[in-house]
Parts: structure tokens; sequence; C-alpha cells
């Protein structure tokens, strides 16, 4: 069995304590050591690599992946790709995002159904560059619905899973809540998207009201989990928070509106619900998006300032109580673009409190334990899986390095160095 040696490197392990100088011993796609000091002076391997001045720290997790998002503008971006194209450019996504760190990607939905399946399928054959992979589905809403982009006189096919012209399946009651899952999942959807609440893109449908019933996300939820799959959930909304936790969802997405009773119910959940912000998105938009064709006065008329302030509010207080918080969300339109995603360190440290390394555990650590139940990812410790990232520089002290590709002295994913 192969065995790879990073020696004298200051290692952040992603489980809370502070970093060590040390050595750390791949074998296979495992790590078999990690050895403080000296102690670990005495380990063998077939290679060696000095870590000397370096920061050894876990693969990251993209929290909030969609993969089939590139340089778009508009919703129309997202289904106006024909397939053949689609999916070179979700492989292009993918390689992307390992090559800026990130070893895994947990899919939040993706523009086509099997985009993300068929990307994360050549990438686990080795086929295809590409991080850990949890394919999203397509996002399933309800009439009227955020995605609904169907109207009396141009109807659009909603109702089709495989031949949609819409960025979402559009279902009415639990009945067809439980058929769609379960031809996501056939079709090999790890992750099924729900929009239970509206959204500033939506003016109909604003980011207050929820559109998804309680009945309709739980009968997602058993369908989901009975095949051992997992349910994400777009909830701005308290209500659709509210209704999220109490139908047993595993991911929540956004979550800005929150009263007292909101946030309890999230702590008393902490040990098994994950929350991603998505912070990333309406910062860009409000003080970048003027380049790319958004106006900060759109920006404003869609009440994003409103949002940030209601995410401040609500994920400072649950940074408070215990919330695995994962960073990411919604990269790939052009004032967000893919690559960039590690921004959200800094987001998470200016926005809501996080010191630089508790940010790290955040895309690390919470990230591995959403990717994978068996609780094998995200730290460095012997017996897990050798997804780490080799830095040229000390993020905790300037997090934006993570953003630069060439301070990544080596990225190795399942105990392989990836070619840079």
């Amino acid at each position: 069995m192969k065995k790879t040696l990073i020696s004298n490197a200051t290692i952040f392990d992603g489980t809370g304590g502070k970093p060590f100088v040390g050595h750390l011993l791949v074998e296979g796609n495992r790590i078999s050591s990690v050895k403080r000091g000296k102690a670990g002076a005495s380990l063998v391997a077939d290679t060696t690599i000095d870590g000397t001045g370096k920061f050894l720290m876990p693969g990251m997790t993209e929290g909030h992946a969609h993969l089939s998002f590139d340089g778009f503008t508009c919703t129309e971006n997202l289904i106006s790709p024909p397939p053949e194209e689609h999916a070179f450019l979700t492989a292009r996504v993918a390689k992307t995002l390992l090559d800026h760190g990130f070893t895994s990607a947990y899919g939040a939905s993706e523009a086509k159904l099997r985009l993300g399946v068929a990307v994360r399928n050549e990438v686990d054959a080795g086929r295809l560059p590409g991080p850990r992979i949890r394919a999203g589905s397509l996002e399933i809403t309800v009439s009227g619905g955020l995605g609904d982009e169907s109207r009396l006189h141009n109807p659009r096919n909603c109702s089709s899973l495989s031949n949609s012209t819409s960025p979402s399946i559009v279902i009415d009651g639990p009945e067809e809540m439980r058929k769609v899952v379960r031809i996501c999942i056939r079709e090999g959807c790890d992750n099924i998207k729900l929009d239970v609440s509206g959204d500033p893109f939506y003016p109909a449908t604003p980011a207050d009201c929820t559109t998804m019933s309680l009945e309709e996300i739980r009968m997602a939820v058993q369908t989901a989990h009975a095949f051992g799959k997992k349910v994400n959930v777009h909830a701005r909304s308290i209500s659709s928070v509210q209704n999220s936790l109490i139908a047993g969802v595993d991911m929540i997405y956004h979550a800005e509106l929150t009263d007292e009773k909101t946030l309890d119910m999230l702590e008393q959940a902490r040990d098994r619900v994950f929350v991603a912000p998505s912070v990333g998105l309406f910062h860009t938009m409000l003080h970048e998006g003027e380049p790319h064709g958004l106006p900060r006065a759109v920006a404003e008329g869609m009440g994003i300032p409103a949002l940030i302030e209601a995410s401040v509010k609500t994920h400072t207080e649950l940074r408070k109580r215990g919330i695995r918080h994962l960073i990411g969300g919604d990269y790939g339109f052009t004032w967000n673009m893919q690559g960039t995603n590690a921004r959200d360190l800094e987001y998470f440290v200016d926005y809501y409190g996080y010191s630089p390394a508790e940010a790290l555990v955040c895309a690390t650590r919470n990230g591995g334990l959403a990717m994978r139940a068996e609780g094998d990812l995200g730290t460095l410790r012997a017996g897990m899986l050798a997804d780490m990232l080799l830095v040229d520089g000390d993020p905790l002290k300037d997090l934006s390095i993570l953003t630069d590709r060439n301070r990544l002295a080596m990225i190795m994913k399942d105990g392989e160095i990836q070619p840079r």
C-alpha cells in the first residue's frame, strides 16, 4: 500500500484544537497517523513532502454546490444550454472547485436532473477530475412557487423531469411529491432539493412567504430517507424553517428570517441538521454587481440589504448556539463566480463573528459530516479519509490566502495528490 508523508507542517486538524507542528502519514486513501513534533521523525513513506513553513488542513466542502451554474446572469441561463454542452460545463466547474481546494461538493440542486449525477459518476470512476460529490436533484417547487416559470399564456414544461423547460419541477400535493422524489432517486440523485419559501428574485413570492406545505415537505423527507438520501430546503421565511425542522430535513439553506421560537427549534435540532447561510450571493449582488449589469439600486429594490441584516442577526445567534454551519452557496453567477467560493470564510468572520479557526471548521469538519454519515471525512486524524490541503501561508492570519489557488502547494483527495 502506497505511503505518503507530509513532514514538519503546521497541522490544523479541523477538530477545533490549536494548530501544531507535526507529521502526517497517509496509507492508501486514509490517514494512518498524525504525530506532533519530533514524535514523527521515524515515520517512513514512499513519498515525503516537506511541509516546513506550510499549513496543512483538511480539504474544504462547498456546502451549497450548483455544479451546473457558471457565469450565469438570470434564470433563463440555467435552462438554455443544450444538455451536451451543459454536461461539459458541469465537469469544468467540478474541476474548478477541486483546483481551488474544495475536495467535496455537497450538491444543492442542478439545472438539469442528471448533470450532477453524471459528473459524480465520472469523477468516482477516475475519468474526470473533481471533488467528492453528493449529486443534487432538480429543485422541486409548487405551483406559483420559486422556480415555477409557467404562465397561462406561456406554459412551460414544468411537470416532466426528462424534458423540463424550467429550472424546477412543479408538484402539488404529497402524492405528486412522493413520485417525483422517487424518480429523482431512481435517476441517481443523492440530495433532494425543495423550494419551501419565496425569494427576492420572484416579486410575487417574496422571501417572507411560505409556498410549500408541511405535508408536502414531510412526504419528501419520508420518501428520501427511506432510500437513505438527504433533503435540502430553500427556506428564507420563518414558517418555512419551522416546517422544515418539523418534517426532519437534513440541510437548511438561507434561513434569514427567524424569531425566538425558530431559533430554539434550530438549537434543538443542531445535532442532526446542517445550515448554510449562503450570504456570498447577497454580498456580491450588493457590492460587486454593477460591472455585471446588476445596479446596486436593483439589489436594494429587491430588499437585499434587509435580508443581509436579518442573516447577520440570525446566524450570529445560531453561531452562539452551536449550529453546524457550512460555507458556500449560489456560486456560479457572473458576480459570484465558481472558484471564489472560499470567500465565504471571510464572510463568516465579518458578518457572523466567527474566528478564522471557527470558520475553517465550518468549511472542513462540518462539511465532512454533511457529506458522509460515517463521520470519516473533514478532519486530520488517524483513520480519516485523506482529503487535505498544504497551504503556502497561514490562513488563520489571512483567510484570503485560500481564495488564491497558487497558494495551494498540494491538494490531496482520497490519498492521491491532484495534478496542478
